[in-house]
């Protein structure tokens, strides 16, 4: 039987599939989505599915192959079993056995022992990657918010982080006790007792990695790489691309091309996050994993490396990360490939010949935008 078949003999079928449909995605979202979906069909040797509609649940199945799923968002495990779906090969992404796990939430301890913590909560997590992540606290209470918030302080200014925002949206930070109230006065208090808060040490001169690891069909890869930002048509600073180095095969494949240190020590620090996840948490799995690791000096000068946070899902990356995975596929002796996405908003000239474009044209929301993939050719073919 093909890998591609089912038992039938049927082709399987690839859909995108956005869990909360209330929300507004834009224009370039849902077109950026559906060409995921499409390459990874492709990938796989599936047909394209489209959206799928919960509501009208076997039109979007295939009537005897297998769906593979192309969620927006990481899936909580209710989520996953009511759209059968039981393991990595079943979706690009992940699947957490409670909603907080998918958040920045997890990275760090309590500020106490008996600090107000949400049901499923393992503190053997923030132990595990202590020398993982940047020093802070996840806090579910303002009273928890505050001694957390003064502890930090007396080693510098610190960062208030929304655990559900993506992109440092939201965040603030604070450098002395009035400026910390002042900010944690103004916290949606729902917000923080359901899904949490993170305050951190604040960094500067600061740089973030990315790594990563994907497995897609009898594909393995991952991968590290840096972030690159841009102007919007606001002129505010935002996600720009990411450029990757991706090899074929696991981290250890990734470790043996020996990257600069403070790329493997980004690599090894992920590394031990993600363990720490599925060590802490039974339950979790992901085909799809993604970590971003800042680099940055404290206000005592000391240079710090950390996960700032995982994402299980389609992301920035995800452009480079199937144009490696397609690469792969149609090079078999194929190694190492480099790759990157760019985003750009305004006018901007056409993308390269070569490049697979996900959108150009004015979005609603966001205005003039081109995004692209490209391989980049120079690359020694390993």
């Amino acid at each position: 039987m093909l890998p591609n078949e089912s038992s039938s003999g049927a082709r399987g079928v690839v859909v995108a599939y956005v869990p909360d449909p209330g929300a507004h995605a834009s224009e370039h979202e849902r077109a950026t989505l559906l060409e995921f979906t499409r390459r990874l069909a492709r990938l796989k040797g599936y047909d394209m599915g489209g959206l799928y509609e919960p509501a009208s649940r076997e039109p979007a199945r295939h009537p005897a192959g297998p769906v593979y799923f192309v969620p927006s968002q990481t899936l909580s495990r209710d989520q996953a079993a009511g759209l059968g779906i039981s393991d990595p090969d079943d979706l690009f992404g992940g699947v957490v056995p409670q909603r907080f796990i998918s958040t920045k939430a997890i990275s760090h301890p309590l500020v106490a022992a008996d600090a107000v913590a949400v049901a499923g909560w393992n503190p053997d997590f923030a132990r595990q990657v202590s020398d993982a992540v940047l020093p802070g606290y996840t806090v579910f209470s303002l009273a928890d918010a505050g001694r957390a918030g003064l502890r930090l302080l007396a080693d510098g200014p610190v960062r208030i982080k929304p655990v559900r925002a993506t992109g440092g949206h939201g965040q603030s930070v604070a450098r002395n006790a009035a400026q910390l109230q002042q900010l944690l006065g103004g916290v949606d208090s729902n917000e923080l007792t359901a899904h949490g808060l993170v305050l951190e040490q604040d960094m500067a001169d600061v740089r973030t990695f990315s790594v990563g690891q994907l497995r897609v069909a009898d594909l393995v890869a991952s991968y590290f790489g840096s972030q690159r930002l841009t102007r919007n048509n606001k002129g505010d600073e935002v996600f720009g691309g990411s450029d990757l180095t991706v090899v074929r095969g696991d981290f250890d494949a990734l470790l043996a091309i020996s990257p600069p240190p403070e790329i493997r020590r980004a690599v090894e620090q992920a590394r031990r996050y993600d363990a720490a996840v599925q060590a802490c948490y039974p339950g979790f799995y992901a085909s799809r994993r993604n970590y971003d690791v800042l680099l940055g000096r404290d206000a005592a000068g000391v240079w710090r490396s950390g996960v700032l946070e995982q994402s299980w899902r389609v992301g920035g990356a995800t452009g480079p990360e199937i144009a490696a995975l397609e690469t792969f596929r149609d090079q078999p002796q194929r190694t190492l490939v480099r790759a990157a996405s760019v985003e750009i908003y305004g006018d901007s000239p056409e993308p390269p010949p070569h490049a697979t474009v996900y959108f150009r044209g004015t979005d609603p929301r966001v205005g003039r935008l081109t995004k692209y993939t490209v391989i980049e050719p120079d690359v020694d073919a390993r």
